[in-house]
């Protein structure tokens, strides 16, 4: 197997997400008990929970909940990606999958570049014939299967293509789309970033409409001398 290509495809979420935000809102400032409440109609719903977001009340986010199921990326990006910590996730094992013809990324700076991609084809090609020699002298050692994979991956390089499920509820995906869209993100995670957004906004738009780089919704970047020059510092939008 060759180059592997990013894929995103969303696994789950709840029947009616804009409905149990509404609910779940709704009963932090409602007496009643939300269960007994009237049918609302949609843009009722919409313009509330818009309302909501404007105001910064994030924590009844929590109650929804998307599933990914995506594919085409590198060991690079899920090491960035499991440091968001409010998430499930289910990744494809290195050591119960034979990865003797693992596909790999190229990343653009070096696809772009004719000796650059020469030289990263050339080591790849040598990777996966040391994974085929070691996994065969220790067949030869009676060792095989989990046993010989476990150990035979350390020989992996992080361009290994691997494969994810990932649960974040919506709260925890804006924290991630606010992190990961940045112009400062790895583009790797940033393109993740961007697919896993445009689904959210096609499911639940008055939740994700706005939702992407901090500087986009600050109207300042809140890095400081970290941040890439897209839009000035807090600092200098204050005249300090």
């Amino acid at each position: 197997m060759g180059v592997a290509r990013l894929r995103v495809k969303l696994l789950e979420v709840c029947e009616d997400p804009l409905e149990l935000l509404y609910l779940s809102y709704r009963q932090c400032y409602s007496a009643a008990f939300v269960a007994d409440l009237r049918e609302a109609k949609r843009e009722e719903k919409e313009a509330f929970l818009r309302r909501m977001m404007a105001s910064g009340h994030t924590s009844p986010l929590e109650h929804v909940k998307f599933t990914f199921a995506i594919e085409g990326v590198s060991r690079a990006l899920t090491h960035q990606l499991v440091r968001h910590r409010i998430a499930s996730y289910s990744q494809q094992s290195q050591r119960y999958v034979d990865m003797r013809d693992f596909s790999y990324i190229v990343p653009p700076s070096i696809a772009s570049d004719p000796v650059a991609r020469g030289e990263f084809e050339r080591v790849i090609a040598e990777i996966r014939k040391g994974y085929e020699r070691i996994m065969q002298r220790l067949a030869e050692r009676g060792i095989s299967g989990e046993e010989a994979q476990q150990d035979a991956r350390f020989l992996l390089p992080q361009a290994a293509e691997t494969k994810i499920v990932v649960t974040m509820n919506c709260r925890e995906l804006l924290h991630f789309f606010g992190q990961r869209c940045c112009q400062r993100a790895q583009w790797e995670i940033r393109e993740l970033a961007y697919r896993m957004l445009e689904i959210c906004r096609q499911r639940l738009p008055a939740v994700f409409e706005k939702a992407g780089p901090k500087c986009e919704a600050l109207g300042y970047c809140p890095e400081g001398t970290f941040g890439c020059g897209r839009y000035p510092t807090r600092e200098e939008v204050l005249g300090r």
